[in-house]
């Protein structure tokens, strides 16, 4: 898939959104055989986060269920009605999450990619517990160890999975990683699977719009992609 295909407008079409959501299957199809895996194991994440409902309807329109967003407010004020209309799809939370939006987060999402400390995991799991709502749960590994972001620290991880697994008994079933802007994303990819395999866990939620070609190559489960699809953001 080359960038002239791709249609990334700051106020893109319908069309251009349907048309950029095929050019990203094919070019996920791409990337799984030539790492000699199946497409059907990675889940694409339609991040939406900022886009309006009438965007993202063309995506569900063509039979797709995943989708992201960053903030709950935000997912509360939209998802609701989608979901009325399009009862299969799936909610992924993949922002970072306050502890007092626990409750919104586990009403809301069918996954949550952003558990990084052990205050979370507990408001977490204590909202489960309340709801009965099992949403899956993921880690988020500050693999590049950047100060402004969000993710437990590699070496605090282990740690903090034992935690989520044994102390909280939550339904964690993988990792998640935002390498570092500007790096080889390759090396954090590889750290995430390598803290999963320790732990025997199955999902990982890596790669983004410019670099889900090589998470794919690296193991991801689960890629997260925005502006392929829906054009870039606005400032």
């Amino acid at each position: 898939m080359t960038q002239e295909s791709i249609q990334t407008e700051s106020a893109p079409s319908v069309a251009s959104v349907a048309e950029n959501f095929s050019h990203v299957l094919d070019s996920i199809a791409q990337a799984a055989k030539a790492a000699g895996r199946d497409a059907a194991e990675i889940t694409l994440i339609a991040v939406s986060k900022t886009r309006p409902a009438e965007l993202i309807e063309p995506v569900l329109a063509a039979g797709h269920l995943d989708f992201g967003e960053n903030r709950v407010q935000e997912a509360a004020g939209k998802w609701p009605d989608l979901q009325a209309r399009f009862p299969a799809a799936r909610l992924h939370l993949i922002g970072a999450l306050q502890s007092n939006k626990a409750r919104d987060a586990v009403a809301l999402a069918d996954a949550i990619h952003s558990l990084d400390r052990e205050k979370l995991a507990r408001a977490v799991a204590e909202e489960i517990t309340r709801q009965e709502r099992r949403p899956e749960c993921f880690i988020q590994v500050n693999t590049g160890e950047e100060a402004q972001k969000s993710g437990v620290l590699p070496g605090d991880a282990d740690a903090l999975i034992d935690a989520c697994m044994e102390k909280y008994a939550l339904p964690l079933v993988g990792l998640m990683c935002l390498p570092p802007h500007g790096e080889e994303p390759a090396p954090h990819f590889a750290l995430l699977k390598k803290i999963a395999e320790r732990h025997g866990l199955t999902k990982l939620s890596m790669g983004m719009t410019a670099d889900y070609e090589t998470a794919i190559a690296f193991g991801a489960t689960h890629i997260r992609v925005g502006s392929a699809i829906f054009g870039a953001r606005a400032a």
